[in-house]
């Protein structure tokens, strides 16, 4: 373990660490993990151990966000209450938080989205206030995400970053205020075919709305100030029943007939 020594008024001490197990948990599933709180040099009363899940919204694949936002918050972990730790006590709370469908992943199969994820612990005790660095949390893609970014790949379309945005996207139900695209790139060429890609999964429990558009360079968050996107559905249970490559290269064969708007441009090879 690895202690953190907290400073609050009076240069009061307390030390504080925050497990969670280097495993993936994928959207929907339960994320467990526990924080372990000392009192190295006095007795402490502990009012609260507040924890937040964050995406970081500014920090992109390879390097190219400034990763300086605080992030989004996407759910408040349950550490504890209200207790009191004696000199050179320690105390270890357990918490447990169910994912919502729609938290981003930030690895698929082992690698890494670029996507920064982890939980942010804050404390409040008598005369000390502060808050943790971020503890990493990994998130997996879930099997329907593989078996369509799978697809793409077939078709020559394959993965070149991902980015999550504070926004929501236009007439879905949401429960959390961003949305993450996955661009990819076209290896193959050819004429009607566009040079870059991009796929967002809107997922709940029975499946994803799966939307498909034209990149384009820009860092505007919002949906409706991109291109124009079309709209799929797929369900959880029919990976591995359904044949994602057909449907890939009828998405792209629709995209490559979608009238752009009048403010965007062409592709750029």
């Amino acid at each position: 373990m690895v202690f953190r020594r907290l400073f609050g008024n009076g240069g009061i001490p307390l030390e504080i660490d925050t497990i969670v197990p280097d495993e993936p948990v994928r959207p929907g599933g339960t994320l467990k993990g526990e924080v372990v709180v000392r009192a190295p040099e006095r007795d402490l009363k502990i009012e609260s151990i507040r924890m937040r899940l964050v995406a970081n919204a500014s920090l992109t694949h390879k390097g190219d966000g400034d990763g300086e936002d605080d992030g989004t918050t996407l759910c408040y972990p349950s550490a504890s209450g209200w207790f009191e730790l004696k000199k050179g006590e320690e105390r270890r709370i357990p918490f447990s938080e169910r994912l919502q469908w729609e938290t981003p992943p930030n690895e698929s199969r082992g690698e890494r989205l670029g996507v920064s994820i982890g939980v942010r612990t804050e404390v409040e005790a008598v005369g000390v206030k502060a808050a943790t660095d971020l503890d990493p949390v990994r998130v997996e893609t879930l099997p329907l995400h593989e078996a369509v970014l799978d697809a793409f790949e077939a078709e020559g379309y394959s993965f070149e970053s991902s980015r999550v945005y504070e926004s929501s996207l236009t007439r879905v139900e949401y429960h959390l205020y961003l949305w993450q695209g996955f661009r990819l790139v076209d290896q193959r060429g050819g004429e009607g075919r566009p040079p870059r890609v991009e796929l967002v999964f809107h997922t709940n429990a029975v499946g994803s709305e799966i939307f498909l558009r034209r990149f384009r360079e820009g860092g505007d968050r919002y949906w409706d100030n991109k291109p124009k996107a079309l709209r799929f559905v797929a369900a959880h249970h029919e990976v591995g029943s359904r044949d994602f490559g057909a449907d890939a290269r009828a998405w792209l064969e629709r995209l490559a007939t979608l009238k752009r708007g009048k403010n965007e441009p062409e592709d750029e090879g």
